[in-house]
């Protein structure tokens, strides 16, 4: 089976820059991914909090805007085809939540929803005049996406976390 170029197929369809897919948790690096998956989409269909949807292509992606991801691994154990492999023991993902500047915060609005919907207490607020604003703790952000719809203004997004070698 040849690999598949994500980056072709973006510039085929107008979208050179397109941002990178959502894989579902314990997602086999993008290009083991495309090849292993079979599109079946079993892990969409036995999502018990139904966050993960099915993409251009038929590849399962992970929609952050669906609510918040428990990581209790049905997805991975419903794939055979084991493009998600929780086997190795490695974390789900390495997404983290980032706050753009339409937050409320930056407005003068006081809000917190964000840190409110946490489940890792991940999101603290710095002191600012006029506000305190959100500041993310990528070591304890799982990028579970409870803060996204918690969010009055839309102004979190999840996206992958490089993480430094140690």
């Amino acid at each position: 089976m040849a690999a598949h170029d994500p980056s072709r197929r973006s510039l085929f369809v107008g979208r050179a820059s397109a941002e990178p897919a959502l894989r579902p948790p314990w997602a086999l690096d993008e290009a083991a991914f495309l090849d292993t998956c079979t599109g079946c989409n079993a892990c969409v269909q036995r999502c018990p909090e139904q966050v993960l949807a099915t993409a251009s292509g038929g590849y399962p992606v992970f929609d952050p805007r669906l609510g918040e991801c428990t990581f209790c691994g049905t997805c991975a154990d419903a794939c055979q085809a084991r493009a998600l492999d929780r086997s190795a023991g490695q974390a789900p993902w390495s997404y983290r939540a980032q706050v753009a500047a339409s937050c409320l915060t930056q407005q003068g609005v006081v809000c917190a929803s964000c840190r409110d919907a946490c489940p890792e207490h991940a999101i603290a607020f710095r002191p600012a005049v006029p506000v305190a604003s959100p500041a993310i703790d990528a070591d304890r952000c799982s990028g579970c996406a409870a803060c996204v719809g918690a969010c009055p203004a839309s102004a979190i997004s999840i996206r992958p976390h490089c993480l430094e070698a140690a």
